[in-house]
């Protein structure tokens, strides 16, 4: 075979004597492995393919015997993991499609680009399923404010996912913003589209039929983001600054219209297999369509449209620049294709063509450049079984007491603190940035327990949610990976809607060190049990390894995208107080749980013990019981709890509905641990005095624990706590202390 080299390039016997691949992340034994399935040593081109293949990032080499844990299917999914995206049946030949990827380290180096692109990213992932996208979420994690540089990624993430976002119309709805000294330097930034599809317009990237020709779109390949999919699968360093060229540049403009072609092309029922140029940009698209329809592929690249001068095939091939997608039609249609990108100003080019020979064939200035079987690229990369062991601090843990705290006095002043707290207070600051109201058709805005978008000519609508706490997760992989399915599904409830499905983002430190892969794989066994008990299957996610700082690796972060569905409109609840004389009434039993809490956070300093626990039967009995109630109508309001306990949910719901409380608890526990314990399966509901005793009636009947605790009014929130003052605040103080933080901390 010839191989076309620049002067630049090293040759195939160079890159061997000098281990070069190991700049890429190649160990000797994968470059054996490569030479294996080559029957030769590689050229630089052909490492340079499969390193961003066998990278975590696109194979998930270390990540796949924990993926195999989960449930993936039921009775609505229509498409699992394996696609761009995961699609969910909603009936009536609808299906909603959704997906969550993480943008971490690019977003540590250039946040606005970084978090930018990864919403362009997840977008055309929905789109090329053949969706409409009506909606955008995010789940981030970042250092404590105080600190100039998590402040600086903050403000530039926002600006990026804000930026991109509003540009091409798409609403950003809602999300989640942590903040926490695990996150120093190496910021969490995952982004989630969800999308609407009718069945007959699903699509899948295969290149199907041979001799087919395979087409190009968007704007022309240059130099940037060339191996950001090997840049994701490493930790991060001092060194990591000089990457930026690893950092893709975003123009959601040409999006916008790459989307609107796109999803025209797919109208027109032509297509046969169509991938956006994600991760590893063209490589990962023409390997993966040609191996997903067991084909082969001849790539022409002096066809492919390029901005800069003097690229080499290695650069074209590894470029991951942005708003680019690969489709195959038949030879007959060719022309129809070339003509809807036409007008809408897209470039469309032919560049190269399906065949039946099994390899991804590469020429370049009428030669030969690389020729690669496509299943050693796609389906036959080496997976680890990497080693397990449990971290020394999880067993410390077992005898760390919280209860033995001193007794917190001043409840109001704590209460103060804890919604002051950057994680919990007002994100204002956060989502007015966002066009969350673009396609008018939010139905509830950010700031509830889940957003909520409805879906025209139909009176039904979707909620929508991501969650996770990585200081349970960080206390007890296990349960913590429990409570966050089990919390977005609560969220998801208490909107009115019916859980349907997840789709994860697993956030985790080295797995090549066995404390950090023993978190992966009990947080996936909390998931995959919490999945099964709720029946929300996970239809697709990714898999965010090496995030780690000076400090180690960050918290274990498995953030939990869900999506629920509303039957009817009418059914849509938000978390605020609706008018005064209402009932309060609280479900579910406080216990004495103070481990990983919002409480222990802020007043303490430290995240030790055990998490709350939780007992999913009695999860799933409690959300059954409150949607059935919210579908009788017997529901006025409806917030979940969670971080702040009882006394940030009454606030909140105060907050929200402009009115205020007055609450009677009587408790065995201490005020402060009744208060601020953060016990799950525990939801606060509000309802008019009419309903108020059927509401409890229906709840008891239901065998979930419930209890009348107050009555809203019309201004201050009044606590008692067995007959003995605890906070007496009026609502426009504690409003004043949530909405300034962040932002105070921002001048």
């Amino acid at each position: 075979m010839a191989q076309q080299l620049t002067a630049k390039e090293p040759t195939a016997e160079q890159i061997a004597e000098q281990r070069i691949y190991t700049q890429f992340g190649v160990t000797d034994e994968e470059y054996g492995l490569i030479c294996g399935f080559l029957g030769r040593k590689p050229n630089y081109t052909e490492i340079g393919v499969f390193s961003v293949m066998w990278s975590e990032h696109c194979s998930y080499k270390n990540s796949k015997p924990i993926l195999k844990k989960f449930p993936i299917t039921g009775p609505r999914v229509l498409m699992g993991p394996g696609e761009g995206a995961g699609i969910v049946d909603i009936g009536d030949n609808q299906a909603v499609v959704f997906k969550i990827e993480s943008h971490n380290h690019p977003s540590a180096v250039e946040p606005y680009q970084g978090a930018a692109t990864g919403v362009g990213g997840i977008i055309r992932d929905i789109f090329s399923m053949g969706a409409r996208p009506i909606a955008i979420l995010n789940s981030l994690r970042f250092g404590k404010l105080e600190n100039p540089r998590a402040k600086y990624l903050f403000e530039h993430v926002v600006s990026g996912i804000a930026g991109y976002g509003n540009c091409i119309g798409i609403p950003t709805v809602g999300g989640e913003v942590v903040f926490d000294d695990s996150y120093e330097g190496n910021p969490l930034v995952n982004a989630m589209c969800v999308g609407l599809i009718d069945h007959d317009k699903i699509q899948r990237g295969v290149a199907k039929g041979v001799g087919n020709p395979v087409f190009y779109v968007g704007p022309a390949t240059g130099r940037d983001g060339i191996h950001g999919a090997t840049f994701a699968s490493v930790e991060l360093s001092e060194e990591s600054e000089e990457k930026r060229t690893a950092v893709q540049v975003g123009d959601p403009f040409m999006e916008k219209l790459v989307m609107e072609a796109t999803l025209e092309l797919i109208d027109s029922g032509i297509v046969l297999g169509i991938q956006d140029m994600g991760a590893a940009g063209l490589t990962c698209s023409s390997a993966e369509m040609a191996s997903k329809a067991g084909n082969g592929l001849e790539l022409y690249l002096d066809e492919v449209p390029q901005r800069e001068s003097g690229m080499t095939p290695y650069e074209m091939m590894l470029s991951e620049s942005q708003e680019r997608m690969l489709f195959v039609v038949e030879p007959q249609h060719e022309a129809q294709a070339r003509e809807i990108f036409e007008r809408w100003g897209i470039i469309c080019a032919k560049v190269g063509k399906v065949t039946d020979d099994g390899r991804l064939r590469l020429f370049h200035q009428g030669q030969e450049v690389a020729d690669m079987p496509v299943t050693a690229l796609v389906d036959e990369c080496p997976v680890y079984n990497k080693p397990s062991k449990e971290p020394a601090y999880y067993g410390e843990n077992a005898s760390v007491d919280t209860t033995a705290y001193p007794e917190v006095t001043d409840l109001a002043g704590a209460l103060k603190q804890v919604l002051a707290s950057p994680t919990v207070a007002s994100k204002e600051w956060v989502y007015n940035q966002y066009d969350y109201m673009v396609r008018t058709s939010t139905a509830v805005q950010p700031g509830s327990d889940a957003a909520v978008v409805t879906i025209r000519g139909t009176r039904k609508g979707l909620a929508m949610t991501t969650d996770c706490n990585g200081r349970y997760v960080y206390l007890d992989p296990e349960v913590g990976g429990q409570i966050a399915v089990s919390e977005a599904a609560r969220n998801i409830v208490c909107s009115g809607a019916e859980p349907l499905a997840i789709t994860d983002n697993l956030n985790f430190g080295n797995p090549e060190k066995p404390e950090v892969f023993w978190q992966i794989e009990k947080a996936a066994d909390g998931i995959s049990e919490a999945c099964r008990i709720l029946d929300t299957p996970v239809i697709g996610g990714n898999v965010s390894l090496y995030n780690e700082n000076a400090k180690g690796a960050i918290y274990p972060t498995p953030v939990i995208g869900m999506v629920g569905l509303i039957h009817d409109v009418d059914h849509i609840t938000t978390q605020g107080f609706k008018q005064a004389g209402d009932s309060i009434i609280l479900l579910g039993e406080t216990k004495n749980e103070l481990g990983g809490s919002e409480l222990q956070h802020v007043l303490h300093g430290k995240a030790e013990g055990r998490p709350p626990q939780i007992d999913l039967a009695v999860e799933k009995k409690l959300q059954g019981a409150v949607l059935g109630a919210i579908q009788q109508g017997l529901v006025a309001s409806a917030h979940d709890l969670s971080e702040g306990g009882l006394a940030v949910a009454l606030a909140e719901s105060c907050i929200s509905g402009k009115l205020g409380a007055e609450v009677n608890l009587t408790t065995d526990l201490r005020p402060d641990v009744a208060l601020f314990s953060e016990t799950q399966s525990r939801i606060l509901l509000s309802a008019s005095a009419e309903q108020a005793a059927k509401l409890t009636a229906y709840l008891t009947e239901q065998g979930v624990p419930n209890a009348a605790i107050g009555v809203v009014r019309g201004s201050g929130l009044t606590l008692n706590i067995n007959g003995k003052p605890g906070i007496d605040e009026p609502v426009e103080q504690l409003e004043k202390v949530w909405k300034d933080a962040i932002p105070c901390l921002m001048k």
